[in-house]
């Protein structure tokens, strides 16, 4: 008998003695003799091997999710709302430039003041943008509050229901 049909499906003489197995388990091999070859048992592989033509089956795992870290949650909230507040602001400053560029904000201001007749009244660049950064900072921290809220939540309901179950598979 070959190498290749003496091992299960999807298997390799190395991935027996792999303990990072995610769906299988693993167990030490056991040899019989100096020149005998390991037994393997259901594990991982790096590559599917073929057993008269057909391909290994993936392997799955199924994981449950019961708790989520608050303090985790809250910073890669504000990490993320960080960035959508930068991108926002970014995206601000350069329709303002534009604006600028092509003389709508001299119009704007000019129908404002014949609209309200306040002859005073001027398009303030850094008022709009330290009041829409201030905005921004005071969004970006309810709005990791409101995911920390969510996450206790679900970790109260994830008491009573048991959690949420995923299945892991293997990309092949």
């Amino acid at each position: 008998m070959s190498p290749a049909t003496s091992e299960p499906t999807g298997q390799s003489p190395n991935a027996a003695s792999s303990p990072s197995s995610v769906g299988g388990t693993s167990t030490p091999t056991q040899a019989s003799g100096s020149g005998a070859r390991a037994a393997a048992t259901p594990s991982t592989s790096a590559k599917p091997a073929t057993r008269g033509g057909k391909k290994a089956r993936r392997r799955h795992a199924r994981v449950v999710i019961r708790k989520i870290g608050p303090w985790s949650v809250f910073k890669l909230s504000l990490v993320l709302y960080s960035c959508i507040m930068l991108v926002i602001l970014g995206a601000g400053v350069i329709l303002y430039g534009m604006l600028g560029a092509i003389g709508a904000l001299d119009s704007v201001t000019r129908l404002i003041r014949d609209l309200f007749a306040d002859r005073t009244f001027v398009v303030n660049g850094r008022w709009l943008f330290t009041r829409g950064l201030g905005i921004g900072l005071v969004m970006v921290i309810a709005w990791s509050l409101i995911n920390v809220f969510v996450v206790f939540l679900y970790n109260l309901i994830s008491d009573l229901v048991g959690g949420v179950e995923v299945t892991l598979a293997e990309r092949r």
